[in-house]
């Protein structure tokens, strides 16, 4: 009787989850033995956490028990967190014990690119976890309580964003919205808080429509947002930043969302790598593995003109199901699907009521925009966790 096969993936983001799930659904009883490893016993929803990080929102409405997803009858899930790969073995060491697979899924995503700016890693915050939100959420409220006592210091009420991608102006849209009621809750003047917006790219959201772009910043700057495009961090400092001009911008806040890179346990493995993103085959596996598929952050997965698409939820979470189906094809014996993205579109917040997108070809802005969004939100609640995750976290 031969030995049921093992697969073992690595982190419960967009990539990781949604395999476990399409998994558990395609596999019949004993056919495959799957286990699920993630540092936290939650999934969170990335694309969410602009919202807890400027305190908006609830951290705990953009978290979701795995539990409450998966079948454990189907699928082990093990907490903890991924110390080395070890392809030639087959091996993942993990803090607190070994796993062997036969067939492995990369979906640790990704970590903050710095660029080599010096201070970002030691002095910025960034929007990359639950516990980092609420990091950057209950330090934006201590920064009034601390004006309070030293009314001379502005730069408790100055904050500054590198980076002005979708994150970037997520964050500051929400950060707007929240400044007015902090103001009334320390009885603080509005006029002495400073929101800067700073990328070093010619233009806010990069290779986004110039139309909708412009129509963000102008709601963003009405908001009290100051912009500085095709302007570059040079160093981050305790007291603030420098930019390339030679300006120095004294801030007690910097919250860094400037760019991603993948995860440093993906170079660390040998896996030829470009910033720790490995160039995928057409069925998400690493160059000659193949018993190893690579997912979202971690993956590079090249569009028709040869240029990689950016790392985004949802061609994580299209991959997800494409590797799902390759691994039960895998273990059939059958054939393999060629991964295809198909871009449904983008919408970016821009705080309450108002946001942007270009969905199924159409632009769109304003409230209509803010509501696609909205659904868009819903949609992806659906995929993981059906109508009771949407009755649960799901607002309209």
């Amino acid at each position: 009787m031969s030995r049921i096969p093992r697969i073992v993936i690595l982190g419960a983001g967009y990539g990781g989850i949604v395999t476990a799930i399409r998994l558990q659904k395609e596999l019949n009883y004993n056919e495959a033995d799957v286990t699920l490893v993630n540092k936290h016993d939650y999934h969170y929803i990335t694309t969410h956490l602009h919202m807890p990080a400027a305190g908006t929102d609830d951290p705990n409405n953009a978290r979701v028990s795995i539990l409450k997803l998966i079948d454990e009858f189907k699928i082990d899930f093990v907490k903890s967190t991924v110390v080395q790969i070890r392809p030639n073995e087959k091996k993942v060491i993990l803090e607190d014990g070994t796993l062997s697979y036969d067939y492995l899924v990369i979906g640790l995503g990704g970590e903050p690119e710095t660029f080599g700016i010096p201070g970002l890693k030691e002095h910025a915050m960034n929007i990359r976890s639950i516990n980092s939100v609420r990091l950057i959420r209950e330090h934006i409220e201590y920064q009034f309580a601390k004006f309070k006592r030293e009314p001379h210091r502005k730069d408790y009420l100055t904050f500054i964003v590198g980076g002005a991608g979708f994150t970037g102006i997520e964050f500051v849209g929400e950060l707007a919205d929240r400044i007015p009621k902090l103001c009334r809750e320390f009885d603080v003047d509005p006029s002495l808080v400073k929101i800067y917006n700073i990328e070093a790219a010619p233009t806010a959201l990069p290779g986004f429509d110039p139309e909708l772009v412009q129509y963000a910043m102008d709601v963003l700057t009405k908001k009290g947002v100051t912009f500085k495009i095709a302007t570059a961090i040079k160093e981050c400092t305790p007291e603030g930043v420098i930019l390339a001009d030679g300006e120095e911008i004294k801030s007690s806040t910097v919250v860094w969302t400037g760019g991603i890179r993948g995860n440093r346990l993906v170079e660390e493995a040998g896996f030829e790598a470009m910033r720790g993103r490995v160039k995928v085959d057409e069925y998400l596996r690493a160059p000659n593995s193949d018993h190893v598929f690579i997912l979202g952050d971690c993956s590079l997965v090249m569009n028709p003109d040869d240029r990689p698409y950016p790392p985004t939820a949802q061609i994580a979470m299209q991959q997800g199901e494409n590797c799902a189906k390759n691994l039960v094809a895998s273990i059939r014996g059958s054939q393999l699907t060629s991964f295809k993205f198909d871009n449904k579109g983008v919408v970016a917040s821009l705080g309450k009521g108002e946001a942007i997108g270009i969905v199924f070809g159409k632009k769109m802005r304003g409230g209509v925009a803010a509501m696609m969004k909205k659904i868009v939100d819903m949609r992806y609640l659906y995929i993981i966790g059906g109508v009771p995750l949407v009755l649960k976290k799901g607002r309209l």
